[in-house]
C-alpha cells in the first residue's frame, strides 16, 4: 500500500530537499511544489513532495497513520477519536 506521509524540510534546495518524517531522513524531490525553507512541511509520496501542508495537518495525518499502524500490528481496537478526530462527528448539511 502506498500512502503519502508528512515530511519536514531540514535543508531545502531547488530540486531536492533533505526532509525528516516517520521513517527517518530522506532526500525528497521538490519540483512539484518548489523550493521550501527549513521547517516547512510537505506531503511526500514515492519520494516526491506533492503538496505543502501546515504543521497542524501534518500532525493530523501522522495521528491517522499511527492508528493504521496499530491496526496493522494486530491491535483489536484503537481510539478512533484520538487517531481520526472529527470522524465520528455528525455531518452538517448545507442550508
Amino acid at each position: 500500500m502506498c500512502i503519502a506521509t508528512p515530511m519536514q524540510v531540514i535543508r531545502g534546495g531547488p530540486v531536492t530537499a533533505l526532509c525528516r518524517g516517520r521513517n527517518g531522513e530522506e532526500d525528497i524531490n521538490m519540483l512539484l511544489v518548489g523550493e521550501q525553507p527549513p521547517g516547512a512541511w510537505v506531503l511526500s509520496f514515492l519520494g516526491w513532495a506533492r503538496e505543502v501542508i501546515s504543521e497542524a495537518y501534518a500532525q493530523e495525518v501522522n495521528l491517522a497513520l499511527d492508528g493504521l499502524q496499530e491496526i496493522m500490528d494486530g491491535a483489536d481496537s484503537i481510539d478512533v477519536d484520538r487517531h481520526f478526530p472529527g470522524l465520528g462527528s455528525p455531518v452538517k448539511e448545507k442550508v
